[in-house]
């Protein structure tokens, strides 16, 4: 890892990324392509040194309260953040402000600063996200190497339900000829349904290859699955979007499920929910207000 002064730590959206790089080793991760230009190795991690600094002063700047997020690029529980804490450290100040948190991890890690987020869900709204892609654990070792399995990330999941913590699942990436399986999806739309998650996003049963990751996912299909790299390279060339060829039908039935379940499945409406801020106390003080006689 190396440390560097930030100039900035919030996004236009309100999101924040902590930590630059990662160590989970994930075979598809995006955040390897070249696109980003990350001037150092991706498993040399890059630490925010004033990352707290940064956003108590944003937040305090702030007129109107929000949802923060973290977790787009770099996974905000990585290994590094049990013994730095930034993550907690921001976390404070987002409850001291008032502010929502909406943060996405592979690792129950999270289950470190759960009276952090039990508060923040109690005045505002903290949502948790996972990524949920393999529901065989053995591949999901394979696929997702360095980090919580499925199981794991599925009981953070069932803590944060028993603690009123509302939860979004991303279903992506879904990898063609590795876990495009109706069997696959029904184990991890199962785990959503028995966690009773808020929404589950997935953008089509495939996954996207840029300049950068593409090399390094070829690099591990040759490795974990002999003669299927040159099976995707029949198939897709080096086209960015890689759908499966079951992706019509394994969406049809992730949203037919969803609406059974009354998950929220349309991409808009759960980002909506992500972004939307809520403010509890304002409601909680309102209903104590007597009625007015018209």
């Amino acid at each position: 890892m190396h440390f560097v002064e930030a100039k900035g730590i919030l996004s236009a959206k309100n999101g924040m990324n902590l930590y630059r790089g990662c160590s989970h080793g994930c075979i598809y991760c995006d955040s390897r392509s070249r696109c980003y230009q990350m001037p150092h190795a991706f498993t040399d991690i890059e630490v925010k040194s004033n990352a707290a600094e940064l956003l108590e002063d944003a937040l305090r700047r702030r007129r109107r309260k929000c949802m923060i997020g973290t977790g787009a690029m770099t996974d905000p529980y990585i290994p590094l953040e049990m013994e730095l804490g930034h993550t907690r450290a921001c976390l404070e100040l987002i409850e001291k402000y008032g502010f929502g948190a909406a943060l996405h991890t592979k690792s129950d890690r999270i289950l470190r600063d759960l009276d952090i987020l039990t508060r923040i869900n109690s005045k505002t709204k903290c949502v948790v996200q996972t990524t949920l892609t393999t529901y065989d654990e053995k591949l999901c070792k394979i696929v997702e190497p360095n980090v919580a399995t499925s199981k794991q990330r599925f009981e953070m999941l069932k803590v944060m339900r028993d603690h009123g913590i509302p939860t979004v699942v991303w279903i992506s990436p879904i990898l063609p000829y590795i876990n495009d399986t109706e069997e696959n999806l029904r184990g991890l739309l199962h785990y959503c349904i028995e966690a009773k998650v808020q929404g589950v996003l997935c953008f089509g049963m495939g996954l996207t290859l840029r300049d950068g990751n593409r090399e390094y996912f070829y690099q591990q299909l040759d490795r974990h699955f002999p003669g299927l790299k040159e099976r995707y390279m029949r198939e897709y060339g080096n086209a960015y979007q890689v759908n499966s060829r079951q992706n019509r039908h394994l969406m049809r039935m992730l949203r037919e499920t969803c609406e059974a379940e009354g998950i929220l499945w349309d991409v808009e409406r759960v980002f909506a929910y992500l972004t939307e801020f809520e403010d509890k106390e304002a409601k909680q003080q309102l209903s104590f207000l007597p009625d007015m006689e018209l």
